[in-house]
């Protein structure tokens, strides 16, 4: 814990200098989540050819080393260090919605930059209100729920009843809604880059019980240690449809959107296409079980 809260007082570029080797390292010694993110690219770029998308693999581990090394930053940075560290664009979409008070849904799918701009959103633009899951370690539990809660955040656990959720995102308070994991049974299938996808269709269940309007936001690592840069993109118009199967579907296209903008910053070593549908050939080889030596 020490030792991340120390490297988050180091300067940017040097901090963007030590992950992009430390990530790099790990591109090398990762084998099972190199092989999911090689599998995920391989299905989702199939047009590039294997010696680009294996450049786009090391690029990505870079980029998750430098996330890595970013950590004490989101866990301590001021509100004047993040000011100075995020660029944030085209703000003034989401202002316009906080002043008039209208309910805001802030879509943030899996970037590598996910934490640091979630930390800038709250100390620069306003605080908001999360879904939690609870983390095994305790302490290290405690540490991001701190951070996470450190400039007026809410958080919400998964399992917790959700109308106090949409009491809260009534009330005005910005709801982030990261959507692109894998679903299991509670998802539906609908494409992403391709390839039918487990997906949770809440996102325009929670837009038609809130009346909220829904803003995707991109967060991006900028190179060379510049800093990071957070994205709103315009609302959704005509959000939802009260279709669950094409609300969810337009979600996943706003999202690969800015997957094929900036395909070395998603966060590809998750097992995104786990659950298939049924009859189909499984993406990634089964995880090894750990031996028992008791």
């Amino acid at each position: 814990m020490w030792l991340i809260l120390a490297l988050g007082r180091l300067p940017f570029p040097v901090l963007w200098a030590l992950g992009s080797v430390f990530g790099r390292l790990a591109y090398l010694l990762a084998g099972s989540r190199r092989l999911v993110a090689r599998l995920n690219l391989e299905r989702c770029f199939p047009d590039l050819g294997a010696a680009e998308r294996e450049r786009l693999l090391r690029a990505h581990f870079g980029w998750l080393g430098v996330a890595a090394f970013c950590q004490g930053i989101v866990w301590s940075a001021s509100r004047a260090r993040l000011a100075r560290l995020v660029r944030l664009r085209h703000r003034e979409r989401i202002d316009a919605c906080i002043a008039a008070g209208r309910p805001v849904i802030v879509l943030v799918p899996h970037f590598v930059g996910l934490e640091l701009g979630g930390a800038a959103f709250t100390a620069l633009v306003h605080s908001g209100v999360y879904m939690y899951q609870k983390i095994r370690n305790p302490v290290v539990d405690h540490q991001v729920k701190r951070a996470r809660r450190r400039f007026g955040s809410l958080s919400v656990e998964r399992q917790d009843d959700l109308r106090a959720l949409v009491r809260e995102i009534r009330r005005g308070t910005p709801f982030f809604y990261l959507p692109d994991q894998d679903g299991g049974r509670r998802g539906i299938f609908v494409p992403f880059c391709g390839i039918p996808a487990s997906t949770v269709p809440m996102l325009g269940r929670f837009a038609a019980m809130t009346n909220a309007v829904v803003i995707p936001t991109f967060p991006r690592f900028l190179p060379w240690g510049r800093g990071l840069e957070l994205t709103f993109a315009p609302p959704l118009d005509d959000f939802p449809s009260g279709d669950p199967q094409l609300d969810t579907a337009r979600m996943n296209r706003v999202i690969e959107a800015c997957v094929r903008d900036t395909p070395d910053q998603y966060f590809w070593v998750h097992r995104r296409f786990k659950t298939r549908p049924p009859g189909a050939t499984p993406i990634y080889p089964p995880k090894r079980k750990k031996r028992n030596h008791g």
